[in-house]
């Protein structure tokens, strides 16, 4: 009897310059694949089959960046499952801080940037497109709104 595996979760993380009182959140842009290069995105990657979201985001992180981070909140997804990606997987967000080092452009990405938290300075990013109604439900979660 052959079993399907589940398509594997994937975490990413809105990283804000301040718990409490956020005014920027660090955006990556991807150099891979040919496909998504020179898009922004959320920093993270794939759950491995024995982590939990947190700890597999906390892994990311610190591959991705080169830094560890605290995580703050889920940004709700319409659907429990998480956010629906255009390659069928799922994510689920996180809201984070960084703890300790300074994020660098260490794997996936090739620069990265501190934006401010306005819809203006946000719809000026060219985001991977199934990430923008989580750029939208993080501005909403956080207190803004992203007019389109």
């Amino acid at each position: 009897m052959q079993t399907t595996m589940p398509e594997p979760v994937v975490v990413g993380a809105a990283i804000l310059d301040d718990a409490t009182d956020p005014t920027h959140m660090l955006v990556a842009r991807r150099k891979a694949p040919k496909s998504l290069a020179g898009y922004w995105e959320f920093p993270g990657g794939k759950v491995e089959p024995d982590e939990s979201l947190t700890d597999g985001l906390l892994r990311e992180i610190r591959e991705e960046l080169g830094v560890d981070i605290q995580i703050l909140d889920l940004i709700v997804a319409p659907e429990e499952a998480g956010w629906q990606l255009d390659n069928g997987m799922r994510m689920h967000v996180y809201t984070a801080v960084v703890t300790s080092g300074v994020p660098r452009p260490v794997i996936e990405h090739d620069r990265l940037e501190w934006a401010q938290l306005t819809a203006a300075a946000m719809q000026s990013l060219e985001w991977i497109p199934a990430d923008l109604p989580i750029v939208d439900a993080i501005l909403k979660q956080l207190g803004g709104s992203l007019a389109r």
